[in-house]
């Protein structure tokens, strides 16, 4: 079957500016409504963190969602299938597949243990002070990295829009979403939040759902036809065959190796992710949100397929690579094309409420990690009441906010998923080896915590500074510069590894031995859920 393609004129889009600026204006307005509302109730520490625990299960199940489908999955994603085919997509299969893993290894356990924050699970039967501080030192980092990723999408998604391609343009954008983010989370809190994610995730699949059945539709609801399209119109014949991006060298090969470590462990170890299980009242409501966020994850990440072959046949690479915002333009370029100006305003509109979202619980994440764990904790030793962990929980808003602005304005231009995998990398290589262990190994100790956290954050950290993301390449960080003496682009498959031997390793050589009884206290409380109402709300 053969389609005539009709062009995709970008210069177009600039005449429909006024009308995606007023759909995404009524999005900030109503959901600003609602956060003020939510605001009402934050009394207490556990109201402003975990929302009082107030949602149920499909609720917080529909938020997770809304928290993991970032814009990487849909801006990012997109992009990917539409330029490189099967390796595009290889990004939705080790999102979906990592959230698996997430699911069946620690969400439930981490609930059961915890109160608010993955802190307090790793220093359940650990020492508090050092653990604490390591473990919120690699939380700000991970969200940082991931807070990196959405404000670059912000940056490519009103590029796109207003046709802006000067870099001061871009970094006023960036700095005005960089400042909603900040107003939702500090006047909503975990509850107003939790309720933008929902409106969010259910605005964001609904119009995935519009778009791929409007894709399927033009090719009589063949996908065979619309992978056809996709070969035709991008010349390629290689577009459904693995290697476009991956396995044409040694080195890319390893790469992909590498970022399907990081995509499929990085997720048991998203603390923005891991905190969710936080916002319901029982065990049993953190299992039905699991279950209802797995649904909806995999229907989108289904969409995603048809949504990134679509935007290959029916806009093509070439059009896509050369709009404003390159390969994360492929969405709502395609959304132009099917529905014209309303389908891409909604469409736009979706994704900034997507970015708003995401950067919203990242943040708060952020907060309540230093303000819980360093702060309260560390260096008020445990005397600081809830008014005064809530009041520094604002202000570190307000840093990490003008730290993630800076971040984004940096990184505007990257693939957000490709950022996104970088993020992943660090939260497999500093969290995941501790949390496994603390949860499953009873010979665990203080001095394997620390090594494992400290050696895989900076290791990852170090690794992506000397890699290709950073110098060497037209399509680096610094561009002008080489010091990329770390070949891989991702470095999850030196990192990761790392973190669990240095785990091992500081465990064996530790003589302080800990406290079996916490050990015994915490593994019933992790597996049956015993005693673990009272700890959350205590």
């Amino acid at each position: 079957m053969t389609l005539m393609v009709p062009a995709v004129n970008v210069a177009d889009l600039k005449d429909t500016t006024l009308l995606n600026m007023g759909i995404f204006g009524l999005f900030v307005a109503i959901t600003m409504v609602i956060v003020i509302k939510a605001s009402r109730n934050n009394k207490t520490a556990a109201d402003y963190y975990a929302a009082g625990r107030s949602f149920t299960g499909p609720q917080n199940g529909t938020a997770i969602a809304g928290d993991y489908l970032s814009a990487a999955s849909f801006l990012g994603i997109t992009g990917a299938i539409a330029i490189n085919g099967y390796d595009g997509f290889m990004y939705s299969i080790g999102f979906l597949v990592a959230w698996l893993v997430a699911l069946l290894l620690v969400a439930e356990l981490l609930r059961n243990t915890g109160k608010f924050t993955m802190a307090d699970v790793l220093s359940f039967r650990l020492k508090q002070r050092p653990v604490r501080i390591a473990a919120a030192i690699s939380t700000l980092a991970v969200c940082f990295f991931y807070l990196l990723a959405q404000m670059a999408g912000a940056g490519s998604l009103i590029s796109l829009l207003l046709g802006i391609s000067d870099w001061g343009g871009q970094a006023l954008v960036i700095i005005v979403v960089g400042a909603l983010m900040i107003m939702y989370v500090l006047i909503g809190g975990m509850k107003g939040t939790t309720w933008v994610q929902i409106i969010k995730a259910m605005l964001l699949i609904a119009g995935a759902a519009v778009m791929t059945f409007w894709v399927l539709a033009i090719y009589g609801f063949n996908l065979s036809d619309l992978l056809g399209g996709a070969v035709e119109t991008s010349g390629n014949p290689n577009m459904l065959n693995p290697g476009l991006q991956y396995g044409k060298t040694e080195t890319s090969k390893l790469d992909f190796m590498s970022l399907g470590l990081a995509l499929v462990l990085g997720t048991a170890a998203l603390p923005h992710v891991l905190m969710r299980f936080y916002t319901v009242p029982t065990a049993k409501e953190a299992r039905k949100s699991v279950v209802w966020s797995i649904w909806l994850i995999g229907l989108f990440y289904l969409f995603t397929l048809v949504l990134g072959y679509g935007a290959a046949a029916l806009v093509g690479a070439d059009t896509i690579k050369g709009a404003p915002g390159g390969v994360n333009s492929a969405a709502p370029l395609l959304a132009f094309h099917l529905g014209g100006p309303l389908l891409l305003g909604f469409i736009s509109a979706v994704a900034f409420a997507t970015i708003l979202a995401v950067v919203a619980g990242l943040t708060i994440t952020a907060a309540a990690s230093f303000a819980h764990d360093i702060y309260a904790s560390v260096i008020a030793k445990g005397k600081a009441d809830a008014d005064t962990e809530v009041k520094v929980a604002r202000r570190t808003v307000v840093v990490i906010g003008l730290l993630a602005i800076a971040g984004g304005i940096f990184a505007n231009g990257q693939n957000v998923a490709f950022l996104v995998a970088l993020a992943f990398a660090v939260a497999a290589s500093a969290n995941l080896p501790t949390i496994v262990y603390s949860l499953f190994w009873r010979k665990f100790t203080t001095q394997g915590a620390i090594w494992s956290m400290y050696g895989g954050l900076g290791s990852a950290i170090i690794l992506i500074a000397l890699s290709p993301v950073v110098s060497g390449l037209k399509t680096s960080m610094i561009p002008g510069v080489n010091f990329a003496i770390f070949p891989l682009s991702n470095p999850g498959i030196v990192s990761i590894p790392l973190a669990f031997f240095l785990g091992w390793l500081g465990s064996v050589l530790d003589k302080n031995l800990e406290d079996t009884t916490k050990q015994a206290e915490m593994e019933v409380r992790s597996l049956t859920g015993v005693g673990a109402e009272k700890a959350v709300d205590h």
